[in-house]
């Protein structure tokens, strides 16, 4: 089964997407760890760190399901 162009266009736009949001995410976490010492705001550090790693998983899946595609397409497996 050959991988069409615009399924690899696709699939390299939803990883591109994915690194955008992965690294707006990262900023997030950067601009909280440079915020006030209170325990609220180590909280919401906290929480951003979960969202961070999230996306990041998220850029890991996408990079796969596109590298698998440019194996399929260039090398048919």
């Amino acid at each position: 089964m050959k991988v069409e162009d615009s399924e690899l266009d696709q699939k390299q736009n939803a990883y591109k997407a994915a690194v955008e949001a992965w690294i707006a995410g990262i900023k997030e976490e950067e601009a909280l760890a440079s915020g006030d010492h209170s325990v609220a705001e180590i909280d919401r550090w906290e929480e951003a760190d979960f969202r961070e790693e999230a996306l990041r998983k998220k850029v890991k899946a996408t990079k796969k399901e596109y590298e698998d595609a440019l194996r399929l397409k260039f090398f048919d497996f």
